[in-house]
């Protein structure tokens, strides 16, 4: 949801509830993780770290352990190519399961250790601490019978695309398909606060993101007025927009935002041409040299094999090879010598590491030598600032030290996009991925929430900001469960 869109709703009439929630608490453009893409965002709002921590990095990874390319979705021709059973066992088991380390908590986890009550819709990150078995009636989980067997551990009530409901709602979310997933929700959620089945409740909306890839971020005003229609359910369900709003704190955040595309990019032709590259189905698995994973506005680069690893002759070349591409904004890797982390624009090189001589907008310490042009970045006395790339030293460094990650993690220029490996891109409508400011700061209203002091005083707002101002408002500071 880009903030201009949100904006456009608002003051158009299209979207009620969210202006209510604004006008009530405030708003702010709020930072997304690099790369901006949903698993590695939507991990960042459920648990409130980045991904050096909850070790999710992108849409498309290789997972060095397996061998192997994990795809959470990225199309349906892609998910034919690395297939459908896989990619569903990731997505519903392993991300949860796997992927994210038991010990990186969700805000389920915090709240259910808690003692609320929790509850959830449909979102890539539903673990909690309460069992739910697969709903065998549900046509979802018939169709995809052989995968879809195992329980998961969610909030108290869990309802995920119909494979998993904790009770029965009369609600259906028609196999989980974009453009009911809102309606869906709004169902669900009403349902829950109508019969007070909850205290805390996920409520997701993502269907202003498949219009946004079709139709454009022009074309978020629509979509954004329905999301806003599915609020005003659950507003009702409360006994009405201001009882509502008296009774609910409410945290409505975008994972990211959404750049038109004109043009994609022709990377995997080039590291092709320079590189063995390893393929979907596995072919030449011995010989690869490079795992290429694009992820939208971003894509990642792994170099396979103990020497292209260590960075000596591999990672240069990839990079030589992708900033020789049109179309590739930015190339981030690993500094050779292992001092701090490496941006590349053009000709230009900047190098970074935790330190204490710079401050970022958001208070982080960095020691940073070299071209400030790469990052549009100024030096004001100690005073760091890169608003082109908002909050792009923290989120660069959490991209290349989470250990899941590419040697080398690759940004888009504005308008330009990495086809999938089903060769699907969205020329003509809107995507994101990139550390661009065009897709990296979304929309953020709240109300009835206590604003960290910080934030108050600095602003520069970040996605993982939501977890840790949710589980406050119901966790005192020594744990105990607030009135």
């Amino acid at each position: 949801m880009q903030p201009a869109a949100l904006d456009r709703a608002i003051e158009t009439g299209r979207a009620p509830i969210l202006k209510a929630i604004r006008e009530r608490g405030g708003g702010a453009d709020c930072a997304a993780m690099f790369p901006s893409v949903t698993p590695v965002c939507a991990t960042a709002i459920a648990t409130g770290v980045r991904q050096d921590e909850h070790h999710i990095p992108a849409m498309c990874w290789y997972d060095r352990k397996e061998g192997r390319y994990v795809d959470y979705g990225s199309s349906f021709a892609s998910s034919r190519r690395i297939g459908f059973a896989r990619q569903l066992k990731d997505l519903i088991y392993n991300m949860n399961g796997e992927h994210l380390p038991a010990d990186t908590l969700t805000i389920f986890e915090q709240l259910d250790d808690a003692g609320v009550r929790t509850a959830g819709t449909t979102f890539l990150i539903y673990r909690g601490r309460h069992e739910h078995k697969p709903a065998r009636d549900s046509p979802l989980s018939r169709l995809a019978s052989t995968v879809i067997r195992r329980p998961v551990m969610g909030p108290q009530e869990l309802f995920y695309a119909d494979v998993f409901s904790s009770r029965e709602t009369g609600c259906s979310s028609t196999l989980g398909l974009p453009g009911a997933r809102d309606q869906h929700t709004g169902c669900v959620g009403s349902y829950l606060v109508e019969r007070d089945l909850c205290d805390f409740l996920l409520f997701s909306l993502p269907d202003n993101d498949t219009h946004s890839h079709k139709n454009g971020p022009d074309a978020q005003v629509a979509s954004i007025a329905e999301a806003d229609r599915q609020l005003e359910r659950l507003a009702h369900a409360a006994g009405g927009v201001e009882r509502f709003l008296e009774d609910w704190a409410v945290i409505a955040v975008a994972d990211h935002s959404h750049a038109d595309i004109e043009r994609t990019i022709a990377l995997e032709d080039a590291i092709a041409a320079r590189f063995t590259l390893l393929t979907p189905n596995g072919r030449r698995a011995t010989e690869a040299e490079v795992a290429f994973c694009p992820s939208q506005r971003s894509a990642q680069l792994y170099a396979l094999g103990e020497e292209g690893a260590a960075g000596s002759v591999v990672v240069p070349r990839l990079v030589e090879t992708a900033l020789g591409v049109e179309g590739v904004d930015l190339a981030c890797f690993r500094a050779p010598d292992g001092d701090g982390v490496i941006a590349r624009r053009g000709g230009g090189e900047l190098r970074f590491a935790p330190g204490t001589s710079l401050e970022d907008p958001r208070g982080g310490l960095w020691r940073v030598q070299g071209d400030l042009d790469v990052l549009g970045a100024t030096v004001e006395g100690e005073r760091f600032d890169s608003p082109d790339y908002p909050d792009a030293l923290a989120r660069v460094w959490a991209a290349l030290t989470c250990p899941t990650s590419g040697e080398v993690v690759l940004s888009a220029a504005p308008g330009w996009e990495f086809p999938d490996w089903g060769g699907v891109d969205h020329v003509g409508g809107g995507s994101h991925g990139s550390l661009h400011a065009v897709d990296s700061l979304g929309a953020l209203v709240f109300s009835g929430v206590e604003v960290p002091a910080e934030r108050l005083e600095r602003g520069n707002w970040s996605i993982r900001d939501v977890a840790p101002m949710a589980v406050a408002h119901f966790v005192g500071p020594g744990g105990d469960l607030l009135p």
